[in-house]
């Protein structure tokens, strides 16, 4: 759809799923005053010193629990923290309970190295939230992790501090591992407390965090994450990390230090704009046929539902073809919301609103 959708003029993208902010200039300046001088060689593998430093001091005060620089592995994004954290863990025999629909990276993986994935469905009338008993429930003797997202791609669901505790307190008491995606971890538009997996956890031996600058900075195309857990899984992350990417991105590396200390001014900006845009996209929605929307709460997508049994692939392409509206269908984030489609809020209020000017009326001409 992105390659048709590259052919095509006046097309508009509900489908982006990086922000559409500018990169900060304390960000920027950073990053090309470490190429002036001349910080382009390879970092230590676990990443650069004074970003460890940083990082675990972060951390330290905002979960109240203590974080060193031994627990945190700097990676290249948080799709390789993601990816490390599933490529050690995953294995034949081996179960990973994961919500759906979810981000497309996490069931591939587990699947790639043998191991067995167990969808926990959600629903958009329920506001995509995971029931914590019905995931308790689906532990049996084969389950070895559970990966959550929180806020969550692509529904934008935050899972409140009851659930993350629950899961995290019962999967330690089964000794079941607890991976956490918090990438948009910052962009929360309701007051809301943030409840990261570093925060509930008895201790770090059984949970693994990944999370990343390039949302919450507009940092995307820099490729800096990290993951968080114990000294011992960090050693085991490392040996891993050194034969995929060696170290990670060395300039973007001090960029990041520079967005630690600068303060959370450019994040709160960003914040107050995406909650304007999903105040009216949640409108839009309400007023579209065919749509089921509920109101999320964090992160920059709305992932409503399409009548049951509609095959919105199809509507999706349709949609792209007939009226040059360009959205995301839901197959491709699990095999329970293929009649869901994921429409992303990071461009500006005027095109979310000339889209929906054409998906209105051309949705209620479908026959859905």
């Amino acid at each position: 759809m992105v390659n048709l959708a590259a052919t095509m003029e006046n097309v508009i993208h509900l489908s982006i799923g990086q922000p559409d902010f500018p990169c900060p200039k304390h960000i920027v300046d950073a990053y090309i005053h470490a190429l002036q001088e001349g910080k382009t060689g390879y970092t230590m593998d676990a990443g650069l010193p004074e970003l460890l430093k940083e990082l675990a001091s972060y951390y330290s005060a905002r979960t109240g629990r203590e974080i060193t620089e031994d627990n945190i592995l700097v990676t290249t994004g948080a799709t390789e923290a993601m990816y490390l954290s599933i490529s050690v863990t995953a294995a034949p025999g081996r179960q990973f309970l994961i919500p759906d629909p979810c981000f497309p990276l996490y069931a591939p993986l587990v699947r790639m190295h043998g191991g067995e994935v167990k969808s926990i469905p959600t629903r958009a009338e329920h506001g995509h939230q995971l029931d914590p008993q019905e995931v308790i429930d689906a532990i049996g003797p084969r389950t070895f992790a559970i990966i959550l997202n929180s806020p969550s791609n692509p529904t934008g669901t935050v899972y409140p501090p009851e659930t993350i505790e629950a899961i995290v307190q019962e999967a330690a008491y089964q000794g079941v591992k607890v991976i956490s995606d918090e990438v948009y971890d910052h962009l929360l538009l309701d007051d809301l407390e943030y409840a990261s997996v570093l925060g509930h956890a008895s201790d770090l031996d059984h949970v693994m965090i990944a999370s990343s600058f390039s949302k919450t900075f507009s940092m995307a195309g820099l490729r800096i994450g990290w993951v968080i857990s114990s000294q011992g899984t960090i050693k085991m992350l490392r040996r891993y990390h050194m034969f995929t990417t060696t170290v990670a991105n060395t300039p973007s590396q001090w960029a990041g230090i520079a967005a630690l200390r600068g303060g959370n001014a450019c994040i709160d900006e960003m914040v107050k704009e995406y909650r304007r845009r999903r105040d009216r996209i949640v409108q839009l929605v309400s007023e579209a046929p065919h749509m089921t929307g509920y109101w999320p709460q964090g992160g920059f997508f709305i992932f409503p539902s399409l009548p049951p049994h509609t095959n919105a692939s199809n509507v999706a392409l349709r949609m792209l073809e007939e009226i040059g509206v360009c959205v995301v269908p839901g197959e491709a984030f699990g095999e329970s919301c293929t009649n869901s489609l994921r429409i992303s809020y990071s461009t500006s209020i005027e095109k979310i609103e000339e889209a929906f000017e054409r998906m209105i009326p051309w949705l209620a001409k479908q026959d859905l």
